[in-house]
């Protein structure tokens, strides 16, 4: 018995660090590499570049401090997230992004665990938005939106447990463009 204490009183720990560690890898998967794109801002005429890491958000998260409902909303959306980035450029005129800045971005999310769960796809005015999520068992751990138009380009990284819910209350705070989700209607029980 006591060597099963032991045993169990030894595994404890690594046992933790192991869960903590794997948490902690997933947050950092979910964090896509978007530096590569820097070079674009030279050629745009306008540029968003957002980097807002976690200790960043839990700081603008205290502007919302009101006790208006729509305050309390963004701070319960805004407690747990690891981080939000975002890469947007506009341009004046079309072909000065490439294909291969596209792919930059894009080889990550089919390369990761990611899942693309919406793909628009306009041939005719070459408009392009795709959104991937990356889950952690039952849990939304990232979401990466992508949109690609002829004269802009555009990358937004959220980073840590989204309730997609909630997220419209994002739209249009901190560089995070209107994702155009559909509300979302209320459970009822019956």
């Amino acid at each position: 018995m006591r060597t099963l204490f032991r045993i169990i009183s030894i595994s404890a720990p690594m046992l933790l660090f192991i869960v903590t560690a794997a948490v902690v890898t997933t947050a950092q998967t979910a964090k896509l590499q978007l530096d590569q794109l820097d070079v674009l801002a030279n050629r745009a005429s306008e540029t968003v570049d957002v980097k807002l890491d976690e200790h960043m958000i839990q700081m603008t998260a205290k502007f919302f401090a009101g006790k208006d409902n729509d305050d309390a909303e963004i701070r319960d959306l805004l407690k747990n997230l690891k981080g939000i980035y975002v890469k947007s450029f506009a341009f004046e005129k079309e072909g000065i992004y490439t294909p291969a800045d596209v792919d930059s971005v894009m080889s990550q999310l089919r390369a990761g665990s990611w899942n693309k769960i919406v793909g628009i796809t306009n041939k005719k005015d070459g408009n392009n938005v795709d959104v991937y999520l990356l889950t952690l068992a039952d849990q939304i751990a990232g979401l990466a939106v992508v949109s690609a138009e002829p004269k802009e380009f555009t990358v937004v990284n959220i980073v840590g447990p989204i309730n997609l819910e909630k997220l419209s209350q994002l739209e249009g705070s901190f560089g995070v463009p209107y994702l155009n989700l559909p509300p979302q209607k209320p459970k009822t029980d019956k």
